[in-house]
């Protein structure tokens, strides 16, 4: 595929996966082998599509309204790197943090590496330390414990 043609892949995956809810779409896109890098994935989430689905349901869940957007998408060769946006209230349970009803906005960086049509790895790094602080679930630097 050309770098285009995975730049499209890597948008739409945003699109129909977090913006619409269509998990079933990661069976279309997702090598079966995948591997994925990323620091804030659960034990036993770093491979195949049923943990990638797994994976991406923990945060519709947890912000029903979640809303990506694309804020850069660079490719060169095979690999597709998105720079993106998040928005959404938290309604839901987060890794066992209950709702907090707070708006919540988070940016990351994902690189994909995509081979015949499917993502067979990634990279993912996003400010999960911001996302717990705006949760309530971590104080802000110099709040108090429980403030």
């Amino acid at each position: 595929m050309s770098a285009q043609e995975n730049k499209a892949l890597a948008r739409r995956y945003m699109d129909e996966v977090y913006n619409k809810g269509n998990v079933d779409f990661i069976d279309e896109v997702v090598a079966s082998d995948l591997v994925v890098h990323d620091p804030t994935s659960p034990e036993g989430m770093s491979s195949g599509v049923e943990s990638a689905k797994q994976f991406v349901e923990v945060y519709p869940n947890a912000f029903p309204d979640i809303q990506m957007s694309v804020e850069d998408l660079i490719a060169e060769g095979d690999k597709v790197v998105t720079r993106w946006r998040a928005r959404g209230t938290h309604q839901g349970e987060l890794m066992g943090i209950p709702p907090s009803g707070k708006p919540v906005e988070v940016t990351g960086i994902t690189i994909d590496r995509i081979e015949g049509g499917k993502v067979v790895e990634t990279w993912a790094n996003y400010d999960a330390l911001g996302m717990m602080q705006q949760v309530g679930a971590v104080p802000e630097p110099g709040q108090a414990q429980g403030a």
